[in-house]
């Protein structure tokens, strides 16, 4: 068997996730050090116009399942294409975003196959011709490394915004091998009747460069808009700790740390947020930290790049509008 690498390319509306290009770069990295060949498989409905893009970040192949039955994700129908594309090519690795689709998909498609799983991963490597991940473990206080030794292909999820995304070379180009869904209506189990979608465009907080976070010292939902006007004046998302999730005061979907989603922004700012292990687990490997907090011992601070002991309500505004000045020059 070759030691090739397959990666998932997530993509959603009819453009690739951040993540997926940041995995197909890594990806290409480690088939180089394998001295083999790098594909990227690619599902869903009226995708085939973008499969070829993936050649100038390396794919050598992009394995395509074009079916207006996979518009919407639903693992059934994802698994079985992704599993036909794994059993056709017999990839060693295969690589994916630790997205809410990874997250689901992963799984999946390791116990259909018989193999295990590395997830969340913050590093690759390959060592004896065999996959080394690095994943954060009890919510981050240790990073343990994860080998599958026998089973393949070796699989790994990794975490957004920790992989650079490789300067796409225009002069390379892919081949694109259709492959047949073969999905009969039977074999979905799940359907998607609709998607409602939140009032408003926001940034998915898995790909924001900038997120302004909110916690129990924030007091209530109707003062987080001191938040959302720094993130605005930023570039940004607004995210949550879990005991303002839990307190109303923010959608689940804005939920930061363990049991929320797990980020690596390059600035994090956690204004009224003490620092409880669960939130420090979804976000200390964001590359700037700066934590605004009344209380000079909350747990945050050891863990912020920038600390500010203060009331975020005196210190927000003055942020927002150095920010907007900053900017317009």
């Amino acid at each position: 068997m070759a030691d090739n690498v397959l990666v998932f390319a997530e993509q959603r509306e009819g453009k690739f996730r951040k993540v997926a290009l940041e995995a197909v770069s890594e990806g290409k990295r480690l088939a180089d050090k394998l001295g083999g060949e790098l594909s990227a498989a690619v599902i869903g409905s009226g995708v085939e116009g973008i499969a070829g893009s993936l050649g100038a970040y390396g794919a050598a192949k992009v394995y395509v399942v074009d079916d207006p039955a996979l518009e919407s994700y639903t693992s059934d129908g994802y698994a079985k294409a992704l599993c036909r594309i794994i059993k056709d090519t017999e990839p060693s690795i295969l690589l994916m975003g630790c997205t809410s689709t990874g997250r689901d998909l992963g799984p999946k498609v390791a116990a259909r196959m018989g193999t295990g799983l590395a997830a969340d991963c913050t590093a690759l490597d390959v060592k004896d011709g065999k996959l080394v991940a690095t994943r954060p473990m009890y919510a981050g206080k240790v990073l343990a490394e994860v080998v599958c030794p026998d089973a393949t292909p070796q699989i790994a999820t990794v975490r957004p915004n920790v992989f650079s995304v490789a300067e796409p070379d225009e002069s390379l180009s892919a081949e694109i091998v259709k492959v047949d869904a073969e999905m009969s209506p039977e074999e979905l189990r799940t359907r998607v009747r609709e998607v409602i979608r939140a009032a408003g465009a926001t940034i998915d907080l898995t790909e924001a460069q900038i997120i302004v976070s909110g916690g129990r010292g924030m007091g209530g939902a109707e003062k987080f808009k001191i938040l959302e006007e720094l993130a605005e004046a930023l570039g940004g998302a607004v995210g949550a700790s879990r005991s303002a999730v839990d307190a109303g005061w923010r959608d689940h979907q804005f939920q930061v740390g363990q049991t929320g989603k797990t980020v690596s922004p390059v600035l994090y700012i956690a204004c009224g947020i003490s620092g409880a292990i669960q939130h420090l687990a979804g976000m200390k490997t964001s590359k700037v930290i700066v934590a605004v907090n009344k209380d000079p011992e909350a747990p945050i601070f050891k863990v912020a790049d920038y600390g500010i002991v203060a009331d975020l309500f005196e210190v927000v505004p003055i942020l927002t509008e150095e920010a907007k000045k900053l900017l317009a020059e």
